[in-house]
């Protein structure tokens, strides 16, 4: 095929003479079109033909095949000129310096052409320690969409173990790790989601002793525990700290979240909830139950909000709770304040609002 010997010999001159690739393809596209339109419009048996070989079919399908080839390396290019950007201000700080691998920016290709994530978010995440409360209904989704999105580091606290009533909803855990610590089963399951992303399994309860020293080493906290007095101390130690805090809770067909965040111009959960629920006016699931999907619905919903701190992007749900009915398929969002005098936080909002 003395088309295609030809086609070789011009890849290698313009290598030895160093020419700029685009004139190389520029070059090949122009004798590739004269091969194809000489089977279009000279006779069979023509003396061009048997020297170019093959017919335009194949020809036709070998330039389509270059050109996806090219354009992949096109847009794996412009990505890394975005992965490469400077980034923003963000909860995580500065992003480290270092170039996205070429797996990562496939994998993350649809985060890095979000104008409102780019590069910069993307780094971001990459940079980010993010605190997990809770292995359980919330968690599962929490933890595999903040794998998933390529949050650096992800810490997971809880001391419970797999049992087979936690598999209609704690979509993180399987069959075959019935009994073993949940942290450890999060962290088999999201090593095959993502094995780029370090996590950090702690197989206990959270407590006040080593509490502010845990949260002290992550950027961001996610709650998603099932009882009021964990809850209130995960929110003592954020706001000693200055850490955001993405709450959400659960129970039967509804669920809600928050950001509750005072440095930042935000309530805390004291303002909002100041004491304990009664005995009985909020059971955990194991005595009200709870729809298997919802915990899905909401635990996404507190990964999107993580992100979008993380990465600056839109208006996280600080001073404001949506409650999603599932029931009925209905969404709120109410306005949430500081309270003045608040015992954790004392009310104050002095920074002003932003990510």
């Amino acid at each position: 095929m003395i088309a295609f010997v030809a086609m070789v010999a011009l890849v290698a001159l313009a290598a030895v003479l160093r020419m700029p690739w685009r004139v190389v393809v520029a070059m090949l596209a122009i004798l590739w079109a004269g091969v194809v339109l000489a089977h279009l419009l000279l006779p069979e048996g023509h003396a061009i033909l048997r020297a170019a070989g093959g017919s335009w079919q194949s020809w036709l399908v070998a330039g389509a095949a270059v050109a996806l080839a090219i354009g992949y390396r096109a847009v794996l290019g412009r990505l890394r000129q975005r992965a490469g950007a400077v980034p923003a201000d963000g909860v995580g700080g500065a992003a480290p310096g270092g170039a996205f691998s070429a797996a990562e920016l496939e994998r993350y290709a649809r985060h890095i052409v979000l104008r409102e994530l780019g590069g910069p978010g993307q780094r971001r995440l990459r940079s980010a320690r993010v605190l997990v409360l809770g292995a359980g209904g919330l968690g599962s989704p929490v933890l595999m969409y903040l794998a998933a999105a390529g949050v650096g580091t992800l810490g997971v606290v809880d001391d419970d173990t797999v049992s087979l009533s936690n598999l209609q909803r704690q979509i993180l855990h399987a069959d075959d790790r019935l009994g073993m610590p949940k942290v450890f089963s999060a962290e088999i399951a999201l090593k095959a989601i993502n094995p780029h992303v370090t996590l950090r399994p702690y197989n206990r309860r959270l407590d006040a002793g080593t509490g502010a020293a845990l949260f002290a080493e992550y950027d961001l906290i996610l709650d998603g525990t099932d009882n009021f007095e964990t809850r209130a101390l995960a929110n003592r130690l954020a706001v000693a700290l200055g850490k955001p805090l993405v709450s959400g809770a659960i129970t039967q067909w509804e669920g809600q979240l928050s950001v509750y965040d005072p440095a930042r111009g935000g309530p805390c959960l004291a303002c909002i909830f100041p004491e304990a629920p009664a005995a009985g006016l909020a059971p955990d699931c194991s005595i009200a139950g709870v729809v298997g999907a919802l915990p899905g619905v909401i635990g996404s919903m507190m990964a999107l909000e993580a992100i979008k701190i993380i990465a600056g992007a839109g208006e996280p749900l600080r001073g404001r709770m949506l409650i999603y009915d599932a029931l009925y398929g209905e969404n709120r969002v109410v306005s949430l304040k500081p309270q003045d005098g608040c015992p954790v936080c004392g009310g104050r909002h002095e920074t002003a609002r932003g990510a």
